[in-house]
């Protein structure tokens, strides 16, 4: 810090030799890590050669503690997976707090031949993994299969997209396709069990890949027809390209038109009309329920005299204008007509005169 302030001012030897000593140790900090990172878990056997029918004990260290591990013997080196161990005999075995482990595993005849080894591997957590070599008395050894050279050259002679959208792509179901291509193997060893990189792009947005693997092999000078699946997410629609490619090779590429789903701005806005024809109703409702009543004048009843038992039938108007009698009165109560339509009723003895008689 002085030699910073002060220019003319040298540096105490103190200083100098403490500013050396971080530097030192923050180079050297990488190095250890490193070295500390490389050392992996280790195992080892009680032997190196058995017989079947044997046991044989293999013990391990500087593993990740309360880990549970398998122990295989496997053939030929364990080139092509667990299929080449004898997995009916393997054991398992539990890391204990300081990262050690002894476990007693049968031997047992692997169903691939020799060079074998004996493969630790962690079943749960971090993959970690460790081989012993060792040899299984009487088995057969035979020389180690030859790797993949990568003469193998595939090409695509044709490609086309089969499929169409049905009634739920319309309503916003995630559009598929099968695409389609001729593979030709233009290389000079068999492509056994090829692994495809389907990818989609829309726009200027990169392609989203996903590996498909085709089962079969394509011997040199051959072709024949993959069939790979593809699909896009849900209310996916535009111009999309659909890409195929092996390895770092691109081997085709197909356009693909994907149409808008209708049915779900079709299913918007019925919710809207819906929506806002509820929310009016229930708003009406309301308002309805709020507002003052206003009361209304209701006219008086009319005035009336109860009927009496002797009471005779109305009949109908006379034909003078006189106005009828009501059911309610008797001829002695009925209200009178007046004056100027008045006419005397004739008497009883008239009524009674035969006829002839003057």
């Amino acid at each position: 810090m002085n030699a910073c302030r002060f220019a003319g001012t040298p540096a105490r030897p103190s200083a100098v030799v403490t500013v050396l000593a971080l530097v030192l140790l923050t180079l050297g900090a990488p190095l250890t890590g490193g070295a500390k990172a490389a050392e992996g878990p280790t195992a080892k056997v009680s032997q190196a050669e058995a017989g079947t029918g044997g046991t044989v004990t293999v013990t391990g260290a500087r593993w990740r503690p309360r880990a549970l591990l398998t122990l295989l013997i496997c053939g030929q080196n364990m080139i092509g997976g667990t299929n080449s161990c004898a997995n009916g005999d393997g054991r398992a075995v539990t890391v204990g707090a300081d990262g050690t482990f002894t476990k007693k595993l049968p031997v047992a005849e692997p169903p691939k031949p020799c060079p074998c080894v004996i493969h630790i591997a962690t079943a749960t957590g971090a993959a970690a993994a460790a081989d012993v070599a060792f040899k299984v008395a009487g088995h057969p050894v035979a020389p180690l299969p030859k790797e993949r050279s990568g003469g193998e050259r595939l090409s695509v002679l044709s490609a086309r997209l089969d499929g169409s959208s049905g009634l739920l792509t319309w309503f916003g179901a995630p559009p598929s396709r099968r695409l389609v291509v001729t593979v030709g193997n233009l290389g000079s060893t068999p492509a056994r069990d090829p692994v495809f990189e389907v990818g989609t792009s829309h726009g200027v947005f990169a392609p989203s890949w996903e590996e498909q693997r085709w089962r079969g092999t394509l011997q040199p000078g051959k072709k024949t027809q993959v069939k790979l699946d593809v699909e896009l997410s849900a209310g996916a629609h535009g111009d999309y390209l659909v890409s195929l490619r092996y390895g770092a090779k691109l081997l085709v590429e197909q356009p693909w038109t994907v149409g808008r789903p209708w049915g779900v701005t079709l299913f918007w806005v019925l919710l809207c009309v819906v929506v806002a024809a509820t929310v009016f109703r229930i708003g009406m409702a309301v308002v309805d329920k709020v507002r003052p009543r206003t009361s209304r004048a209701v006219p008086p009843p009319r005035p009336s005299t109860p009927p009496s038992s002797g009471s005779s039938a109305s009949g109908p108007a006379a034909a003078n204008g006189a106005h009828p009698a009501l059911p309610w009165f008797t001829p002695d109560t009925a209200p009178e007509a007046p004056p100027h339509h008045q006419i005397s009723a004739p008497s009883e003895e008239i009524r009674s005169t035969p006829k002839g008689t003057t």
